[in-house]
C-alpha cells in the first residue's frame, strides 16, 4: 500500500509540474505565467481543489498515441475567492498548445455542469490554440458542448472569461457568450480568422494584435469589458468583480460595511456640473462623489465612451450605474452606446443588482451612418433591456433629457420605480431653440425682426414648457432634489425598493431586437 501511495504522489507531482522546465521557460519567455501560477493568483491561498488531474486522451494517429500527458492541457476545479466558492478551468498552453480535444472538452463540460449545480460562478482562463486538429470532428463537438452550457448557464451563474493567450476560430464564441471578458495587452488575442487567412482572402496585412488584440477589443469591437497591462493586475480585478456579484441568480449581491455615511452631503456636485446644458463635464467625477468611497468598476471603459456603465456600492449595497457622458458626443446615444448599456442592464437584472440611471442626454446621435447601420433596432435593445428589468430602478435627471432618448434612459413611463431631477433639469421633446424653430417657424418668418422674435419665442417656450418643475407638476418626476442630497436620496430610494417583487407574464422567453 505504501508503495502504491508513493506512486500516486509521484504521479500527481509529475502532473502538477507539467511537461518540464523547458516548456515553462518558453511560457515565461512569452510574458505569460503557467496555468498553476495563474490559479494561485485567482484563488484564495491554498483553497484550490483540482479534479480529473490524471485524465488522459484516448486518441490515436498522428503520433497522439505516444503523447498522453496528464490533465490533457486543461486544469479544472474549484476554490474560494474572498471566501466564496468559484469554479474554474484553465488551459495549459505547454501541453498541445492548450488545444481542445475530446478528453479536454469533457473535463470542461464536467466543471461547467458542477458550477451550475452548485450555484457558483465560473471563471475560464483561456490560453489555447483552438480545436486539436489531430482529433478532427471530436474536438469540434467538444466546443459545441461548451457553447450549449454557456447558454444554459447564462443568467443563472456569473460567467467570466479571462483571455491570457490566443483564442482563435470557433473557440472565440465561448467568451462571447459569457458575462464579462477580460484581456491582457500584448499576450492575448481573439479572432475568428487569423492574419494569414485575412491576407489570403482580402489582401489585408495585419498583425495578430492589430487584428484581435486587447486594445482592439477594448476600444473598437467592444468584445472585451476590461483590459489590463499584465496578468497579475488582470486576475486581481477578476477577484474584485467577483466580490461585487452574487454567486447565482437566486442570491443578492454581497453587501459590505462602509465607513462612508449614508447621509453624507454631496455639495460639490453643484460645482462639478455646469447649469448650462451645452457645457461638458466628466460624469465619472459625479459618480465618484455619489458612491461609497468614490470606488467604481467601469465596464467597457474604452468603448462607447458616451455612456458609462459601472458597478459600485451605495451604503454597502452593490448597484449598477448607467450614465450619459457629456464630455463625449455631448452624451448622445448612438449604436454602440445603446448596445453597451443594454447588455449591462440585462446582466445587472439577471443577478439582482439594482439600477441607478444618471441622465444628461440631448437625444440620439443624428447622421446617415447611424440610421443606415440600424440605430432604430440597436436603440430598441436599450429600451427592451430597461422595460424587461425587474430589479429596483431609480433614475435622476441632472440637466437635459430630450426626445426619445429621455424615454429610453429609464424614464418613469417605461417602468422606473422612482425618478428624481435636479433644479437644472430640462425635460422636453427637444431643446428650446429647435422647438421654437419648428413650432413658431411661420411667426419667425413673418416677423420684421426674425432673430429678435425667435429669441423671444425661445424664451417663452423655455419658460412655459421647460422649467425645472414642469415634469414634476405632471407626475412624470417624483421629486426635484438638491444636488447636495443626491447620495442620501438614492440610498433611501434603494432601501425602500429592496423588497421589490414583480410577477412577469408567463412566457418561454422574450424576443429582443436583433
Amino acid at each position: 500500500m505504501r508503495d502504491r501511495v508513493a506512486t500516486l504522489h509521484a504521479t500527481r507531482a509529475a502532473a502538477e509540474e507539467g511537461p518540464g522546465a523547458r516548456a515553462t521557460e518558453q511560457q515565461h519567455a512569452r510574458g505569460k505565467r503557467t496555468v498553476r501560477e495563474r490559479l494561485e493568483l485567482l484563488f484564495d491561498e491554498g483553497s484550490f481543489t483540482e479534479v480529473e488531474q490524471l485524465r488522459r486522451h484516448r486518441a490515436s494517429g498522428f503520433g497522439l498515441e505516444n503523447r498522453r500527458p496528464h490533465t490533457d492541457g486543461v486544469v479544472t476545479g474549484w476554490g474560494t475567492v474572498h471566501g466564496r466558492t468559484v469554479f474554474a478551468y484553465a488551459h495549459d498552453f505547454r501541453i498541445f498548445g492548450g488545444s481542445l480535444g475530446e478528453a479536454h472538452a469533457t473535463k470542461i463540460h464536467k466543471i461547467m455542469d458542477m458550477a451550475v449545480k452548485a450555484g457558483a460562478p465560473l471563471v475560464s482562463l483561456n490560453d489555447g490554440a483552438g480545436a486539436r486538429i489531430q482529433e478532427g470532428v471530436s474536438a469540434l463537438a467538444g466546443y459545441g458542448g461548451i457553447f450549449r452550457r454557456n447558454t444554459r448557464a447564462s443568467g443563472v451563474i456569473p460567467q467570466i472569461s479571462v483571455m491570457l493567450g490566443p483564442c482563435a476560430g470557433g473557440a472565440a464564441y465561448s467568451p462571447a457568450l459569457t458575462d464579462f471578458v477580460f484581456m491582457v495587452r500584448e499576450t492575448s488575442q481573439m479572432f475568428i480568422t487569423g492574419p494569414d487567412v485575412v491576407q489570403a482572402v482580402t489582401g489585408e496585412e495585419i498583425t495578430q494584435n492589430g487584428l484581435g488584440g486587447a486594445d482592439v477589443h477594448g476600444t473598437v469591437s467592444g468584445v472585451a469589458a476590461f483590459v489590463y497591462d499584465d496578468e497579475a493586475e488582470c486576475l486581481e480585478e477578476v477577484r474584485y468583480l467577483l466580490s461585487l456579484l452574487p454567486s447565482n441568480n437566486r442570491e443578492m449581491p454581497p453587501s459590505h460595511q462602509t465607513d462612508d455615511p449614508a447621509d453624507r452631503r454631496t455639495d460639490t456636485l453643484a460645482d462639478l456640473v455646469p447649469a448650462e446644458g451645452n457645457r461638458p463635464y466628466d460624469m465619472r467625477t459625479v459618480i465618484q462623489e455619489i458612491v461609497d468611497d468614490g470606488e467604481l468598476l467601469e465596464t467597457h471603459a474604452g468603448w462607447a465612451g458616451n455612456i458609462i456603465c459601472a458597478l459600485a456600492r451605495l451604503d454597502g449595497q452593490v448597484v449598477g450605474i448607467v450614465a450619459n457622458q457629456p464630455s463625449l458626443l455631448a452624451g448622445a446615444l448612438d449604436i454602440h452606446a445603446s448596445e453597451k448599456a443594454a447588455r449591462f442592464i440585462s446582466t445587472c437584472d439577471a443577478f439582482n443588482i439594482p439600477l441607478v440611471t444618471l441622465v444628461d442626454v440631448p437625444g440620439f446621435l443624428p447622421g446617415v451612418a447611424q440610421e443606415h447601420d440600424g440605430i432604430i433596432r440597436h436603440g430598441a435593445k436599450l429600451l427592451y433591456a430597461y422595460c424587461n428589468a425587474t430589479v429596483p430602478r431609480v433614475s435622476l435627471v441632472l440637466r437635459k433629457a430630450y426626445g426619445g432618448a429621455y424615454i429610453v434612459m429609464d424614464s418613469q413611463s417605461i417602468g422606473a420605480d422612482l425618478t428624481y431631477a435636479w433644479p437644472t433639469n430640462e425635460i422636453a421633446v427637444m431643446g428650446a431653440e429647435g422647438a421654437a424653430n419648428v413650432v413658431f417657424r411661420r411667426e419667425i418668418a413673418a416677423s420684421d425682426d426674425p432673430e429678435a422674435t425667435r429669441t423671444q419665442l425661445v424664451k417663452e417656450y423655455r419658460t412655459e414648457l421647460m422649467h425645472p418643475y414642469y415634469a414634476v407638476e405632471r407626475g412624470l418626476v417624483d421629486d426635484v432634489i438638491d444636488p447636495a442630497l443626491t447620495r442620501s436620496s438614492l440610498i433611501e430610494a434603494l432601501r425602500v425598493l429592496r423588497t421589490k417583487d414583480v410577477d412577469l407574464p408567463s412566457r418561454k422567453h422574450g424576443n429582443p431586437p436583433a
